[in-house]
């Protein structure tokens, strides 16, 4: 498979972790759009949000949970932060691999 995230997760490509279990690692992202920006992927290869079926349930779950724990460990807990996924070519995602942006480290704007 060429997807640049099964290859970070594999060991294959090098990433600042911030997290990592068994069904799960979060890294920065290597564009950051804030002084926090990390993105949180399941090491299982799910293309989208719209690929998730029933039996991730548990997965997506331990997700949002590990999402918590980076919120916490990148101390953007208490003042807030964003978490985004993009899907599809109008939702303007750039690798097919399921992945959640943590935004935070600064007062955001609100942009559509």
């Amino acid at each position: 498979m060429d997807c640049i995230f099964c290859k970070i997760v594999n060991g294959e490509l090098p990433s600042k972790k911030v997290y990592e279990d068994e069904h799960v690692v979060a890294f920065h992202d290597i564009n950051p759009i804030a002084p926090v920006h990390v993105l949180m992927i399941p090491k299982k290869h799910i293309t989208s949000l719209l690929a998730i079926e029933p039996e991730d349930k548990e997965l997506i779950g331990h997700l949002h949970l590990s999402l918590q724990k980076v919120a916490e460990t990148m101390e953007v807990k208490d003042p807030g932060f964003r978490v985004i996924t993009n899907i599809g070519k109008h939702g303007q995602q750039t690798v097919f691999h399921l992945h959640y942006h943590l935004i935070g480290g600064k007062q955001l704007e609100w942009t559509m």
